[in-house]
């Protein structure tokens, strides 16, 4: 009988020992951010295709406000609500002490500075397709925004859910950066497939989710429950939105649709920021929706 406890305490400790190298944080090599340095200018193009703002400004900020990244929007899902983060530049309770290497490790990996697994409300699962020298941009105009002492609000998240360790396992299966649209495209799709797949993450809402919450790319963009459970989010696909390439590209730069209703709810702060692009780049979005398959 000793024997049997022995063994069994022994695979006890083994499975624990699996489970907590499995699960670990992973940055990224140091070396892979050597001699980066980031461009501001270029920073607020990608701070726009991105949405920072759209989550990290308060509830209705125009204007100047729209730029101070205070924090505070509560994001409702079947895991619990996540609050957005304080990440204005800081010292204190923002990013101001971030390196590039942090926000770098955040965006593309879902690791914060301290090590910890960071949720996925965070779309670092889209993220982790961007281009670290967009990353290094990013950084330099964060660091240009106002900052605020708001002080970041905790998670409204329960068991098991707030075991972040066993998110390390999630990533593993989720933390995807291969594109989703495979194939040859245009160089305008092309680059639409970069904007949607590595910044914008219209993904993050568009696409539906497994059990585990993670996204089912077999309906990439088809569709789905909204994350607080009213209503559904719309089918982006060829076959369910029916609008020409024009359509698109003057939603996107004015929130109009075709018949002249508006964007609003959460689609309303994606338009504030993906309005503030360049005409090439609403072009560039809308040739790759038209280039997904159909999905009626």
């Amino acid at each position: 009988m000793a024997r049997i406890l022995r063994l069994v305490l022994a695979l006890v400790v083994l499975a624990g020992a699996g489970f907590w190298w499995l699960s670990r944080p992973q940055p990224l090599e140091a070396a892979a951010l050597a001699g980066l340095s980031g461009d501001a200018e270029r920073g607020a193009h990608v701070f726009d295709a991105a949405g920072c703002a759209g989550c990290h400004s308060v509830d209705g900020a125009e204007g100047e406000a729209w730029l101070v990244l205070s924090g505070g929007r509560e994001f409702p899902s079947p895991f619990g609500t996540f609050v957005a983060p304080n990440i204005s530049p800081d010292p204190t309770h923002g990013i101001g002490g971030w390196t590039v290497a942090d926000l770098a490790n955040a965006m593309l990996r879902g690791v914060s500075p301290e090590g910890r697994h960071y949720y996925p409300a965070f779309p670092y699962t889209t993220y982790v397709r961007a281009s670290l020298q967009d990353v290094a941009d990013l950084h330099a105009y964060l660091m240009t925004l106002p900052p605020s002492a708001e002080p970041s609000r905790p998670h409204a998240v329960g068991f098991p859910f707030n075991v972040r360790r066993g998110l390390g396992l999630w990533k593993r299966r989720y933390l995807d950066d291969a594109p989703v649209l495979q194939g040859p495209l245009s160089p305008e799709a092309e680059r639409g497939r970069y904007l949607v797949e590595a910044l914008a993450h219209c993904g993050e809402c568009h696409t539906p989710r497994d059990r585990f919450g993670g996204p089912i790319r077999d309906a990439w963009l088809a569709g789905a429950p909204a994350p607080d459970g009213d209503g559904r989010v719309p089918n982006l696909r060829p076959g369910a939105l029916d609008w020409s390439e024009r359509d698109l590209a003057a939603y996107f730069s004015s929130g109009f649709t075709p018949d002249f209703d508006v964007a609003g709810g959460l689609m309303f702060d994606v338009i504030q920021s993906l309005r503030r692009l360049p005409p090439e780049d609403h072009a560039a979005l809308a040739a790759y929706l038209k280039a997904l398959p159909a999905a009626p």
